[in-house]
């Protein structure tokens, strides 16, 4: 199943982005619901993972403190709030979600999580 982020686009340092994450179809409220990012010619990397109970079970290191998940079950939308921007937060952002936010953690195949959305670009320039 499909997942489709949004939000992306140019920001400049030191700005805020919100990203959304929508699915058609069944609710995510049962899964585990999250972000991971991939930067060019590096790997992909898990950003934040919010469990089906509420808890932020995942954050990466190099967005504590600026970003923020959350979860609106109802309109079955995913939201990654993101502050104070930095250069090196530019790349893809991709959604998700699985059982678990130990999958955050690891570099499983993306086509193994439950659902895996289509990315949006992000670019921290002045």
């Amino acid at each position: 199943v499909q997942l489709q982020a949004s939000g992306g686009g140019l920001v400049q340092p030191g700005g805020s982005r919100r990203l959304s994450c929508s699915r058609s179809g069944p609710s995510l409220s049962h899964l585990a619901v999250g972000w991971f990012r991939q930067a060019p010619g590096k790997e992909r990397e898990g950003v934040l993972c919010l469990s089906s109970r509420g808890f932020v079970e995942y954050t990466g290191d190099s967005v504590k403190g600026r970003f923020t998940i959350s979860r609106n079950d109802d309109k079955r939308v995913v939201y990654l709030q993101m502050n104070n921007l930095k250069a090196e937060d530019t790349g893809v952002y991709y959604c998700a979600a699985d059982i678990w936010c130990d999958r955050w953690r690891g570099s499983q195949p993306t086509s193994s999580f439950q659902s895996w959305g289509q990315g949006t670009q992000v670019t921290v320039s002045s």
